[in-house]
């Protein structure tokens, strides 16, 4: 789901919601909406108010959780890319074609992890390791050490290798959506009621119309944001691959 179809479809359910309480004010008696049914109404307006309030703050901390968990994957695949061409330099000119290769992963991976997130779940489920990611391990593991110092520096670049493509295969896992779309579903069904309790009870006028209009524009832009916030790779507030492209120096 969208962040922009996650907007419209908010605040085009609100408004139902606005629509239907107003038709229920001028279609039923006056006498209805007054005494007990007005406080039955109102207080389980509040009640589900707060619900709603809390399933808010639930989605906000799952869309921020993943967020953070890409972004911190991210960096981390950038770190040990960096770490592994420091220890290939060491290692000698014989890991030169290994320093090309790895300049090589390290671009194509960051359009991929992009690409895949934009396709979503119509792109393909199983996890395909690139050719240039194999001819660089098959290019590590050739590397044949002549003293301790180059034996030692071998076994480091492969662990801290196998890191990253462990990082790799979590940012590919942590894809999913964080926010269900049946838990969206239910949270709008409750905004709808509770506007239209509200507009139940109001008449219908400049200052009402207008300041509903904007109450459900304010809560489906925030809706919009959180879905956005879901999505790390797409939208207003996706992570920069800058740093990820860009954190290899030239080889000189």
């Amino acid at each position: 789901m969208s962040s922009t179809a996650a907007f419209l479809a908010s605040f085009a359910t609100i408004l139902i919601g606005v629509a239907l309480g107003t038709g229920l004010r001028r279609a039923l008696p006056a006498e209805l909406l007054e005494g007990g049914a007005k406080e039955a109404i109102r207080l389980s307006a509040g009640f589900l108010s707060t619900l709603a309030a809390l399933v808010i703050g639930l989605m906000i901390a799952s869309a921020k959780n993943t967020y953070d968990n890409q972004n911190s994957n991210l960096r981390q695949l950038g770190t040990n890319a960096v770490l592994v061409d420091e220890m290939l330099t060491k290692y000698g000119p014989e890991a030169k074609a290994a320093r090309t290769l790895l300049r090589e992963i390290i671009p194509s991976a960051a359009a991929r992890i992009w690409r895949e997130n934009a396709a979503g779940k119509g792109g393909d489920p199983n996890f395909v390791v690139s050719e240039t990611a194999e001819r660089f391990y098959r290019a590590v593991e050739g590397l044949n050490p002549v003293n301790a110092e180059q034996t030692s520096l071998k076994s480091r670049i492969i662990q801290i290798t196998t890191d990253m493509g462990r990082t790799r295969l979590l940012v590919f896992t942590q894809a999913d959506d964080a926010i269900p779309l049946p838990f969206f579903i239910v949270l709008v069904f409750w905004l709808a009621v509770i506007f239209a309790s509200f507009s139940l009870f109001a008449e219908p006028g400049l200052i009402v119309v207008t300041s509903t209009l904007v109450f459900a524009l304010s809560v489906s832009s925030a809706l919009f944001l959180i879905v956005d916030l879901s999505h790390p790779f797409q939208g207003l507030m996706q992570i920069s691959d800058h740093h990820l492209k860009m954190v290899l120096p030239k080889i000189e």
